[in-house]
């Protein structure tokens, strides 16, 4: 009589455990998310003319993107931080392509390049990138 019992037992260890197993995974979430996690702060910008380039190079050292889960936060000199939450739309071997969708609804597009786990490349339009170092 003891046997139907243990049996029963154990599938339910079995299940608790597979259910565990996969609410491990789901917590590691998309591939980019782990590889975009953490802060990135602004060392240096490219494409700007040599006129503005002190003022940008200023601007850059005061910038950081930091990424926890699917948020997202960006501070830029001189504006409160703005977070949101990200969605992949594409991701083709370094180059990542996300939507945020901000708090106050707003959509914006984020590109970057992953050059290596410690430098990324931002486009921030008309040619020029922030280059981004992950904080340590």
């Amino acid at each position: 009589m003891e046997t139907p019992n243990l049996k029963a037992k154990g599938v339910l260890v079995h299940a608790a455990l597979v259910a565990l197993a996969g609410a491990t995974v789901g917590c590691w979430g998309h591939p980019v998310e782990r590889r975009l996690s953490g802060r990135w702060l602004g060392s240096a910008v490219e494409n700007v003319d040599e006129a503005s380039l002190p003022a940008a190079v200023g601007w850059v050292k005061g910038t950081s993107l930091e990424f926890s889960g699917r948020k997202v936060t960006v501070a830029v000199p001189a504006e409160e931080p703005r977070t949101g939450r990200y969605q992949v739309v594409s991701a083709v071997d370094r180059k990542i392509e996300l939507r945020v969708k901000g708090e106050d609804g707003r959509t914006d597009q984020l590109a970057l390049e992953l050059e290596s786990d410690r430098r990324a490349r931002w486009s921030v339009g008309n040619g020029r990138y922030v280059i981004l170092e992950r904080e340590q």
